[in-house]
């Protein structure tokens, strides 16, 4: 009987809810990734509930050196294979995942980096990322989202060091039957980040609705330090929109999946974005997408085939694109279904599990 490679994965777990996290949270879970390998998880998170976000500088600091000493202690006392970790790549949080990678270097391990995050192209000529990224990613392997990604990475990652795994999500087998409104219906899924692009689409909205548009915009997500429920009404009140765009808060599972179900139109309009897992919900329940093409939108939504791709941080073009599909219900159908066909076919949860594998079992075996 052949005995499985051990990977040793340290890994950031929910909560936060973010894309991150969640495919973590997959991988752990996963019966094949479990299956095909003796796996050990050690979780990055210090946050362990919603309402620690942001808050407990000391418990958190507690629970890094914490996980810093589980990593330490397996790697003493176990052998593995492969050490997998899924790092932030800039920022402090780059300076507080460092220390993980570097360790695990210093017991002679396989490293294989999952870039779920951008952002390395801004710090790498400051100073201590100029010495500390190339020290971190050396001799390593990187899996990235996408080929549109590695622009960001390439002063201090080799080609050669690529390995490429799409996202996937679960099939949803109790997806509602999505109808069509007579005022259709624009969905926004976010938390209220201006980074999301959320005035940009309130100022679209403003522009659809002087042009005459009838129209319905929702969005869905957390208040942020950005933008409180308090400041959006304020700002669709000022834009005289009040009356058709509305904020309704957080919503998950089953409310979450109404809103998909209820909704026309998906919208991302965001100004720095990596593989929005939400883009890839709405294209599972059929809806057509307007987005930027940051990160890899442009290739998860096919420009006049499953969605339209705007610029960004450009108002009048984003209502432009929007105005295409509200006037336009049967090609709002026809979008939705295309999307739906390429999630099926390149964006499955099933279709992410076995890429892994198979990047990991190239990393292990290499």
């Amino acid at each position: 009987m052949m005995v499985k490679k051990r990977i040793l994965f340290i890994i950031p777990l929910p909560p936060p809810v973010h894309g991150s996290a969640m495919m973590n949270q997959y991988i752990k879970e996963s019966k094949l990734i479990n299956g095909a390998f003796d796996c050990d998880f050690v979780n990055l998170s210090t946050s362990r509930r919603m309402d620690e976000i942001g808050k407990k500088p000391l418990l958190k600091m507690v629970r890094f050196v914490w996980a810093y000493c589980l990593v330490l202690g397996k790697l003493m006392h176990r052998r593995y294979d492969l050490c997998y970790l899924a790092i932030t790549c800039h920022g402090i949080g780059f300076l507080k995942d460092a220390p993980f990678v570097l360790l695990c270097k210093l017991f002679g391990k396989k490293i294989v980096i999952h870039q779920h995050n951008k952002g390395m192209s801004r710090d790498v000529k400051q100073w201590p990322y100029r010495w500390l990224l190339p020290l971190v990613y050396r001799n390593t392997k990187v899996i990235l989202l996408s080929w549109r990604l590695y622009p960001d990475i390439e002063n201090v990652v080799r080609k050669e060091q690529i390995l490429i795994c799409p996202n996937g999500i679960p099939e949803e087998t109790h997806r509602m039957k999505i109808t069509s409104h007579t005022i259709a219906c624009i969905l926004f899924l976010s938390n209220l980040l201006i980074d999301k692009g959320v005035l940009t689409l309130l100022d679209a909205c403003e522009i659809l609705k002087v042009k005459g548009e009838k129209f319905m915009c929702r969005f869905v997500g957390g208040e942020t330090k950005d933008i409180d429920s308090r400041m959006f009404a304020e700002e669709t009140k000022k834009r005289r929109i009040d009356d058709c765009v509305f904020y309704v808060g957080r919503k998950y599972g089953k409310e979450k999946a109404e809103a998909f179900c209820d909704a026309d139109i998906f919208v991302q309009p965001t100004f720095d974005d990596c593989f929005p897992l939400t883009v890839l919900e709405a294209m599972q329940y059929k809806l057509p997408i307007v987005a930027t093409s940051q990160g890899a939108i442009a290739e998860m939504v096919e420009h006049g085939k499953t969605g339209l791709i705007c610029q960004t941080k450009d108002a009048a073009d984003l209502a432009k694109k929007l105005k295409v599909l509200l006037d336009n219900p049967q090609l709002r159908l026809q979008y939705g279904e295309a999307g739906y066909e390429r999630f099926k076919f390149r964006y499955t949860l099933d279709r992410f599990e076995r890429c892994m594998v198979s990047c990991l079992s190239f990393c292990v075996n290499e």
